[in-house]
């Protein structure tokens, strides 16, 4: 059994098809799929697929970093109703975190919700899922800032050994490891023994990233059968070996088992 930890297949890049992916995913052996939230309008296209296969699909709540404008606290003030309306729905808090790879402008902005949504985290107990992108520093002054550090996961690392040992200063997190750690020139696999088996989590975060051979193509949950035989190698671990070993820590993580 395999687990995605990370994938979007509520998006619209699946129009019609949503069920069918699904069900490749399941026949290629992923059995359990964690959906995190992005914004307001993905909250009812999530949760209808999740409705379509409950003892498969799981879902975080929460808003993504690249979401955050000018109007972020209406926006916010409506994820948050729908994390207490629905409470016994999510596993975690997700996707929050920084991004300042496209625009820079609402850094302060993307901060501050993090902050909250981390302290949502801690009054829930529940992981958070982290989405960070050129803004390790800012979210690890988050996490110092908060009342408490939450576990949780750094979706689609892709960052050094020195990057694994400021997180770990910090609190015990997970990383995720998705297609990019099949790239012909990631240095993602040389990193990989410093995060080690117990920490790792397998993703897709379709339907982007996908491994190769499928890299520039739309990415989806089936495919992270690939990512899981780099991490085989890049580890020299068997591939059933890193499939028990990555789905244990990603039924720890989310309690998985607690919601079947």
């Amino acid at each position: 059994m395999l687990i995605d930890t990370h994938t979007h297949l509520y998006l619209d890049d699946f129009s019609s098809e949503e069920s069918a992916v699904v069900e490749r995913a399941i026949s290629a052996g992923v059995q359990k799929l964690v959906f995190p939230n992005v914004d307001i309008s993905t909250i009812e296209p999530m949760r209808k697929l999740h409705d379509c296969f409950p003892d498969n699909i799981f879902m975080a709540m929460g808003l993504h970093p690249t979401e955050v404008d000018g109007a972020w606290g209406d926006t916010l003030g409506v994820v948050e109703k729908e994390l207490i309306k629905h409470r016994n729905d999510y596993i975690a808090i997700g996707e929050i975190g920084i991004d300042l790879y496209w625009d820079k402008t609402y850094k302060d902005q993307q901060m501050e919700v993090f902050s909250i949504q981390v302290e949502w985290a801690n009054k829930y107990n529940l992981p958070i899922i982290i989405h960070c992108r050129e803004g390790l520093s800012e979210v690890l002054e988050v996490l110092k800032n908060a009342s408490s550090v939450p576990t949780g996961v750094f979706h689609s690392f892709g960052g050094t050994i020195e990057d694994v040992e400021a997180i770990r200063s910090i609190g015990d997190f997970y990383f995720g490891i998705n297609g990019i750690v099949t790239f012909k020139n990631s240095k993602l696999k040389n990193v990989l023994p410093a995060i080690g088996a117990d920490r790792i989590l397998l993703e897709t975060d379709s339907p982007y990233l996908a491994p190769v051979p499928y890299r520039g193509k739309r990415n989806e949950s089936s495919y992270i059968v690939k990512t899981a035989q780099t991490v085989s190698e890049a580890l020299d671990i068997p591939f059933e070996k890193v499939a028990e070993l990555t789905s244990e820590n990603a039924e720890r993580l989310f309690k998985l088992n607690n919601n079947l």
